[in-house]
């Protein structure tokens, strides 16, 4: 083996040890970046579901007629909800309202169940339960334990249909009504506003979801 032979050897040696140390470097770099980033992700989404209340109305069956009138009460719900947030700016507001308006909210579905031709129960209750990522419209909703009116029709063993009470986004602004009607802004700040409703967190929320779920894994209340 010549003197050149050996040397080229050495060389590629080193240059292969260098750029694996290389590599891992950057590999190392990217990770705590995405660390970081994940942390900061982590925070804002714990934050925004400690600021939102969800509906979460779960149909008597899987049956179409059965989801139907699921709809039929959804769109009852979100009828008697529109107004009751004026001027009100945060979930500690908006839940002392729905305590009180519950009552009447479960007595308008109980009617229009009737009305549909349907003699199931509607049971409803305030509940915290932990919902895996969600979409409504151009609003994505992160992974997470979130406050929630649960409406039950039935035997609630039906597909369920959710949605965002407070701030009303299941309700629109257009539709709300009232002039002091809540908005997304007056609830959420900007950097949380922008996580919701920029699709460029799609990979952002599809992680944090896997490890929310990974948590959440021996928890019964996790909603598909």
């Amino acid at each position: 083996m010549t003197a050149y032979t050996i040397k080229k050897i050495l060389n590629k040696s080193i240059f292969s040890k260098l750029g694996r140390l290389i590599f891992k470097s950057v590999l190392c770099g990217f990770v705590i970046c995405m660390a970081v980033s994940m942390t900061a992700f982590d925070a804002q989404s714990k934050e925004i579901s400690n600021k939102v209340v969800r509906l979460h109305i779960l149909a008597n069956s899987d049956s179409k007629e059965d989801q139907d009138l699921k709809l039929c009460v959804r769109d009852t719900v979100r009828d008697y909800c529109r107004g009751i947030y004026d001027d009100v700016k945060t979930k500690e507001e908006a839940e002392q309202i729905l305590h009180q308006k519950l009552p009447e909210i479960i007595s308008a579905a109980q009617k229009e169940v009737y009305r549909q031709g349907y003699n199931y129960p509607v049971k409803g209750e305030f509940v915290n339960m932990y919902f895996t990522n969600r979409v409504y419209n151009n609003i994505t909703m992160p992974a997470g334990d979130y406050d929630a009116v649960r409406i039950t029709i039935g035997s609630g063993n039906g597909h369920n249909w959710w949605c965002v009470m407070f701030p009303p986004i299941c309700i629109g602004a257009a539709e709300a009504g009232g002039e002091n009607q809540t908005e997304i802004s007056d609830v959420l700040n900007d950097t949380q506003i922008n996580i919701i409703q920029n699709k460029k967190y799609e990979y952002k929320f599809k992680i944090y979801e896997i490890y929310q779920n990974l948590i959440k894994k021996s928890d019964k209340e996790v909603i598909e």
